[in-house]
Parts: C-alpha cells; structure tokens; sequence
C-alpha cells in the first residue's frame, strides 16, 4: 500500500501520540479500538432481520459484521492479486482497516432493526432525523468513550471508509416523502415506508466529515458530495440520493450485500422461512442466471444449487460457499467518474453483471419470503411501536426520566438548543440492545414490572 503508516490518511482529530514500546500500525490500533468497543459488542444483542430469541441458530449484528469483515478480506486479497502490477494497487486500503471498516458498518443500527430506524427517524423528524449509517459515523467520531471528545478516534481513512453516503440528511431530505399523521391517534400508527430517512450522514457530524475529505482537492469534494437527481415515480415522492462512495466504502458495501443476500438466506431455510417449491418457482425462468456465471469456481444450475441447499446440512453449507466463493473470486475495479483526481474515489469495487444479477436474484427471494413476510413486518412494527413511545416518555421529562449520565449529558447539550437536547435522547435509545429496549419499555408500562432496585 503506498499509504506510508505516518502519513496524513492515518492521523485522527484527536491525539496522533503512540504509546511507548507502540509497534502496531495505525490501522491495527482503529481495529482493536473497534473489537474493544462497548457499540461493538452491543451488537451482539440487536436484530438482524429475524427477532432475537426466535431461534439460537441465524445472525445477529455481532455475526453478521464477523461475516462481513471475513469477506471484505478476502474481495482485497482478490484485487491485490489481480491489480497487482496495475496503477489500481496503490490505492487498496490494508487489511486490518479493510477489517476494522467491516466490523463497524453497522454499529449505528438502533434496536430492533429497521422498525427501530423508522421509528428513530420519525421522532427526530423536526429535530434533524435519524439514519443508521450516519448514527455509525457519530458513535465513532463523537459517542464512544474511549476519548473525551472525539469517540474512538479513529484514522481519517476509516472515517472516511465508514462515510456511506457522504451527503448530509438536510441536503437528501425530501419533506413529502413524510406524510401528516392523525394528531387523534396513536403517534405510532404510521407507514414505515413513509419515513424512511434518507441514506447520509447526519448534519451533526458535518465537521468529521470536512475532516475525513480533506486531503482530496476541492474539485474532487466537490463530485464526491453531489447528490443524483431527484426523480419521483408514479408520484410516490422519494428522498434524494448520494451519487458516489469511496473505494473502501464500495469493498465493504459489496461484503455487506454478498453477506446478507446468501447468509440470510441460509438462515431461511433453515428455519423453513424458504422451500424448495419457492426456490423453483422464484428461478422457474432464469435458469440462464446460473448458466452465465458457470466457470472454474461455479458449475451449479438451479436444481443442482437446490439439490444441496435443501439437503443435508453440511451441503448447504458447502453450497452457500461456493457461491460466496464465487462472488468474492469474481471482483473487479471498475471507474465510477473519471473525473476524480485521486483513485481512492475514481475506482469503486464491483461484481460482473452476470454474477451481480444472480446475487441480487437471490436477495429477491430473501426480500419476498422472509423481509416482507407478515410476521417479520409484525416483529418489526412491534419495535418501532416500542421505540416510539420509550422516545416520547424520556422527551416528555428528560431530567426525571433519563439515567444519571446521560442527563448531565442532556442538560449540558440542552443549553445550546432543543435539537441537541434531543439528539442526546436519540443517542441514547438508539445505543440500546433489543433486550435493554424491551426491559426499560416493560419497567415503564407494564404495571407489575419494575421495582426501585432495578439496575437497568
């Protein structure tokens, strides 16, 4: 990697002092940082897709990040060795950030997946909203306790690694996507689909990112941060989009989608979520999905993939690497402007047509049986109807309700303005595991819970 240990891309906001006796490299000290970090092992406790306590057996947050660091290490050793020799290599990242990168994508995620997200966002409505990428880049440049004021004080390229969508929420918004609600009714009632934040980061981490972009020339900050045009279908009005990622956000995005379209759906079938008889009817006519990605890592057809997914199951498991494998083994840089100046943001990893086409098909199938089937959307709505109300009794009183800590934190933010008052309320929901949410929604409700001696 050209990007020496000492350069710029390794400082961080805070202090860039090392230890004495220090030998691991700047990139090794983001990782470990990261593994120690109570929003990382957090992670172990929130949703995935499916309910926490429905089964021992499918992801969590925690296991899914582990799955998706894996991959993203195997998708950079496939471009070293294929860009090798070629202008491209000098701008891969190194492997313990590429880990560190992985492993923290989601740590912003609130409880209860995205009903939590939803409800979160529609809380915060007026307040600056919620997105759980953008909640990702302020728990490490601000929340974590590892620093005083500047979280886990990480690299200025792990930041700009986990910069998703380097657009900020009140750029992105598009106020018509939310609809009025009915002041007479429950405040929970309402469309998930209709307050889905947009994908950004928040307004308040505007100068972590200033910092994370820096280093590029204003031209090329320029591009990076332009937002696609606004194009509403059918009158549905939808938020705005970022139009670019960086290269390391493009790796771990792409182990991000590989990870969850086959790892989900393992779990599915598993837990019987997904038949045979869907698997056929799904790919009755795309047989041809199979054919174009057959070569020296992938000789399956529909009903021979099916043949071993629904087998045994150490030939499901054998299946669902193989087609990891395949993925991963078929990466490849392609330019996304070539505009760009610098080839952290000219160059983006991608999957070949054929072989995204079929990775997508099978998220598809995800998508229809299991993320849209009844009862995961009943899980779901349950969460943001519990995320809603906890979020509106600690906003009604928050220096009666809220813990000790994070009161003082409210008090001191609270004197700037409303918005940052409430943006410390939202932390705080938004740092809770599933079971912690739950618990705290029954000691305040429920009316046999709870009890003075309680240690929430």
């Amino acid at each position: 990697m050209s990007h020496s240990n000492s350069d710029k891309w390794a400082q961080r906001r805070g202090s860039n002092d090392r230890r004495a006796a220090e030998i691991r490299t700047e990139w090794k000290r983001d990782l470990s940082r990261l593994i120690h970090s109570s929003p990382f092992r957090r992670l172990q406790s929130k949703t995935q897709v499916l309910g926490l306590g429905e089964s021992d057996f499918y992801r969590t947050r925690l296991t899914h990040s582990m799955e998706v660091a894996q991959i993203g290490d195997g998708l950079l050793c496939q471009l070293e060795l294929k860009y090798a020799d070629k202008e491209e290599s000098q701008y891969l990242p190194d492997h313990d950030l590429m880990q560190a990168i992985c492993l923290a994508h989601d740590i912003g995620h609130p409880p209860f997946g995205h009903g939590g997200e939803v409800a979160l966002n529609f809380c915060m409505k007026e307040f600056g909203g919620f997105e759980g990428n953008g909640q990702t880049l302020r728990i490490l440049s601000r929340l974590d306790k590892y620093t005083a004021n500047h979280g886990l004080d990480p690299t200025r390229r792990l930041l700009l690694g986990v910069l998703k969508y380097p657009v900020s929420y009140s750029s992105l918004v598009n106020e018509n996507v939310y609809q009025a609600t009915d002041v007479t009714s429950q405040n929970w009632l309402f469309k998930s689909s209709e307050f889905k934040p947009p994908k950004c980061y928040l307004d308040s981490e505007a100068d972590v990112v200033d910092y994370a972009l820096e280093l590029f020339t204003p031209e090329d900050r320029q591009l990076f941060t332009e937002v696609k045009p606004l194009t509403d279908s059918d009158d549905v009005p939808s938020h705005r989009k970022a139009a670019y990622k960086a290269l390391d956000t493009t790796i771990m995005d792409l182990a991000d989608e590989i990870s969850y379209s086959l790892h989900d759906l393992e779990d599915a079938i598993s837990l019987g979520m997904i038949t045979r008889s869907m698997w056929t009817d799904h790919f009755r006519e795309s047989e041809h999905l199979f054919d174009s990605c057959k070569g020296t890592t992938f000789t399956g057809s529909v009903d021979s993939v099916a043949d071993s997914l629904f087998g045994e199951s150490y030939r499901r498991k054998e299946c669902i690497g193989m087609l990891v494998h395949l993925m991963i083994t078929s990466v490849i840089l392609d330019t996304q402007n070539e505009q760009f100046k610098s080839g952290m943001l000219r160059y983006k990893a991608v999957l070949p047509p054929e072989i995204e086409a079929l990775r997508k098909a099978i998220f598809d199938l995800v998508m229809i049986e299991v993320i849209r089937h009844e009862n995961v959307q009943l899980l779901e709505f349950k969460g943001q109807k519990l995320i809603v109300e906890l979020f509106g009794v600690l906003a009604s009183d928050p220096q009666r309700f809220l813990s000790r800590s994070t009161r003082d934190i409210y008090e001191q933010q609270a004197k700037t303005g409303q918005k940052e008052g409430m943006r410390v309320i939202c932390d705080f929901v938004s740092g809770m595991t599933d079971d912690y949410a739950t618990r705290l929604y029954e000691k305040i409700f429920v009316p046999n819970k709870g009890s003075i001696f309680d240690r929430m």
